[in-house]
């Protein structure tokens, strides 16, 4: 068979890529440019189109393929060279980030052949942006209350825009926050925060949209996002100090305000496991799940 070549993720790849997502469209946080470009050096991530179907794979953990983003004609074809394929190097076939009805999809060109293992830390909270912005109703009366907590303790503060005058700010906040919350000695917080400063590096070329937060003229939180499809934001990234009661529920609904009336829906990404942030998560009551699994082929 052909011999592919996989390459890694750079700028100039962002319009090629940026016109699947767009063409196939779906609500998961993965399903976007900056995600797969921030991230696929902490993933080891590589695409290539096969069979005019847009492929990811990474080399994190032995060889594994995202679910191929194209035509369903394409993605059947991409589907069967990547199982040659893997074939071909003696490695398990193995799909990762599948949501149900990719595996409903796959399940009907293959019936039987495939099964799927969803995992809870992987699923993206989607929330109405109405409900983020208004903060209405009585479930959501507890974050009311810490907003106006917040306006209280500190009367002079304001929200911006994310902008070229106030990233730098961002920028050393983030510093900051690394320090505070011990990055340097857990891998995966120090990836995050590597994503985070990269964002704000490249925010004008990723054409990322961000809010700032400041009490009395410093910066206490910001944070950044995207579209991720016509009806639904994606937030990347929110940091906000720990010490500055309120300021994490502040952020969130001003930045909610900013997008609710051009999009139906919030994704704010999974919680991988945390228990606290899965608490958070929880707390604003997502309307619904974006689950993900990893797909393998039963055994015989």
């Amino acid at each position: 068979m052909e011999e592919i070549q996989f390459k890694r993720p750079e700028l100039s790849d962002r319009e090629l890529i940026h016109s699947y997502f767009k063409k196939y469209p779906s609500r998961s946080c993965e399903r976007t440019f900056v995600n797969v470009y921030l991230w696929s050096r902490h993933y080891k991530v590589s695409f290539a189109i096969i069979e005019q179907a847009l492929i990811f794979q990474s080399e994190e953990d032995g060889i594994s393929f995202a679910y191929p983003v194209g035509e369903p004609e394409h993605v059947k074809r991409a589907i069967d060279f990547l199982l040659e394929y893997t074939k071909e190097r003696g490695a398990e076939f193995s799909l990762y980030c599948v949501t149900p009805e990719q595996f409903a999809q796959l399940d009907a060109w293959y019936p039987g052949r495939f099964q799927i293992e969803y995992n809870r830390d992987d699923a993206d909270y989607v929330y109405e942006s109405e409900k983020l912005a208004t903060l209405s109703g009585k479930k959501l009366h507890a974050k009311r209350n810490h907003i106006n907590k917040f306006k209280a303790t500190f009367e002079n503060w304001n929200f911006e825009a994310l902008t070229e005058d106030n990233v730098e700010e961002c920028f050393q906040m983030a510093l900051n926050w690394r320090r505070e919350n011990g990055c340097e000695d857990d891998v995966e917080k120090n990836a995050e925060m590597c994503v985070t400063l990269n964002a704000l590096r490249l925010r004008e070329e990723l054409e990322l949209t961000g809010g700032v937060l400041r009490v009395n003229g410093e910066v206490v939180a910001f944070t950044l996002g995207e579209p991720v499809c016509e009806d639904t934001f994606v937030v990347h990234i929110e940091k906000a100090y720990a010490e500055v009661p309120g300021a994490y529920p502040m952020i969130n609904q001003l930045f909610a305000k900013q997008v609710y009336d051009r999009y139906r829906y919030i994704n704010r990404e999974e919680d991988t496991g945390a228990e606290g942030l899965r608490k958070a998560k929880l707390s604003y009551y997502p309307v619904f799940m974006v689950e993900k699994g990893v797909v393998k082929e039963k055994v015989q």
